[in-house]
């Protein structure tokens, strides 16, 4: 089934020039993006979009660093995108990921992972939405 997941190359993915690297892997896995951009969030647009993790002892530490310097947000389409990026981004603990996965190859932390993705129909809508409104997502 052809969906949409949403997409970012965290601060730490930026910061090391790893934009290149991680669309470039992406696209080899045939998901085709629909919208990009580049954007810093403050703390409390961070606090928003991770509010489903609010109360977490996590929470300060995740949206302090996602809002520390740029992301890149982007919207992936493609038959079970949702499924092959999170397969593709690999394991949230870089240390358990597998070979030739995004996070295995290219995270020094457990939190600074390089990249984010919707982990379901629901939160890539939420996920989406928050970043990007429907003339922003080209289809082609």
């Amino acid at each position: 089934m052809k969906e949409q997941t949403l997409a970012i190359i965290k601060p730490d993915g930026v910061a090391r020039k790893l934009i290149g690297a991680v669309i470039s892997k992406m696209e080899t896995q045939g998901l085709t993006i629909k919208a990009m951009k580049l954007i810093r969030m403050t703390k409390e647009q961070a606090k928003g979009f991770y509010k489903v993790h609010e109360g977490k002892p996590f929470f300060e530490s995740l949206t302090d660093f996602m809002s520390s310097g740029p992301c890149v947000v982007m919207v992936l389409e493609g038959e079970d995108a949702i499924s092959r990026y999170r397969k593709l981004m690999g394991a949230t603990d870089y240390r358990k990921a597998e070979p030739g996965t995004i996070r295995r190859e290219y995270a020094t932390d457990i939190e600074k992972n390089v990249v984010h993705g919707s982990d379901s129909p629901e939160s890539a809508a939420f996920e989406i939405g928050y970043f990007f409104n429907a003339l922003e997502i080209v289809t082609y």
